[in-house]
C-alpha cells in the first residue's frame, strides 16, 4: 500500500493511499487521450478571419474586362489581391471530442499512481495557514525533500480552503486548483502534487467513480433521501397531513 508525507509534521507521520486510485498501471496512450480532450476542452476557439465576400469593398469592377493588356479581375477584395479576403482560414468552432466516462476515471487512476510511485505527492496540513502567508508556504516548499529538482508544484485543495490558496498563489512555479476543477492533465505537468487530506478523498472518490452523495455530510444525505410531499397538498402542509 502506498502512503504520502506529511509535510510540516514527524517523519513517521504518514497517510495510507488508496490502492485503487493510487495503484494502477500507468497506460500511455489512454492518458495521452484524456490530456488532448482536456487542453482542447480549454480552447476558446474563437478565431475568425473575413471570406472575400466579408471584406468591406470590391463591389466595382477595377478595370474594364479587355483592352488593358492586365488580367482579368472582377473585384479588388479577391484572396490574390493586397486587402483580399483569406481562402480557408480559421473559423469559430469547438476542439472538444469524447472520451468516455470509465476512460477518464482511469486516465485519473494513472496520473495519480504516477506520484505514487514516484513518491512526488504530500498532504497538507492546512491548519498552521489560520491567515494566509505566503513566506510559511515558501518555506514548506522549499523543505520537502523528495521534490525533484525544484519542479513546478501543483497545489489542490478545496473551495473552502481559500486562506490556504492565497498562500501558495504567488509562490513561482507553483499552481493552486480545487479538487473539483483539477483534471489529468494538471496531474501529469506538475512534477510534485501537494494535496490536502480534503482534496485528497474528493479525487480518490473521482478515481474510484464513486458518487459524490457517499462524500456528503449525513444531514445532506438525510435531506436528498427524505419522502417528497404528496403532489396535492398544498404549500406550508407536510406529506403526512397531506395523507391524512
Amino acid at each position: 500500500m502506498a502512503d504520502a508525507p506529511i509535510l510540516g509534521a514527524a517523519k513517521t507521520n504518514k497517510v495510507a493511499l488508496d490502492d485503487v486510485a493510487f495503484g494502477a498501471r500507468f497506460n500511455g496512450p489512454l492518458v495521452h487521450e484524456s490530456v488532448r480532450a482536456e487542453l482542447n476542452a480549454r480552447r476558446r476557439g474563437t478565431a475568425s478571419t473575413k471570406t472575400r465576400g466579408k471584406v468591406r469593398g470590391g463591389g466595382a469592377k477595377p478595370w474594364r474586362q479587355k483592352g488593358t493588356g492586365r488580367a482579368r479581375a472582377g473585384s479588388s477584395r479577391s484572396p490574390i489581391w493586397t486587402g483580399g479576403g483569406v481562402v480557408f482560414g480559421p473559423q469559430p468552432r469547438h476542439y472538444t471530442f469524447k472520451v468516455n466516462r470509465k476512460e477518464r476515471r482511469a486516465a485519473l487512476r494513472c496520473a495519480l499512481s504516477a506520484h505514487a510511485d514516484r513518491g512526488t505527492i504530500a498532504i497538507l496540513d492546512p491548519s498552521p495557514f489560520d491567515t494566509p502567508s505566503t513566506k510559511q508556504a515558501h518555506e514548506l516548499i522549499e523543505n520537502w525533500p523528495a521534490r525533484p529538482g525544484g519542479g513546478s508544484v501543483l497545489v489542490v485543495l478545496t473551495e473552502d480552503q481559500a486562506d490556504v490558496a492565497l498562500s501558495f498563489r504567488n509562490l513561482r512555479r507553483v499552481s493552486v486548483l480545487p479538487s473539483n476543477n483539477c483534471g489529468v492533465a494538471d496531474l501529469v505537468g506538475a512534477a510534485s502534487l501537494l494535496i490536502s487530506e480534503e482534496a485528497l478523498d474528493e479525487l480518490t472518490r473521482r478515481a474510484k467513480g464513486e458518487k459524490a452523495l457517499e462524500g456528503r455530510p449525513e444531514a445532506e444525505q438525510s435531506s436528498q433521501t427524505a419522502d417528497p410531499p404528496a403532489p396535492d397538498a398544498p404549500r406550508g402542509t407536510s406529506s403526512e397531513e397531506a395523507t391524512e
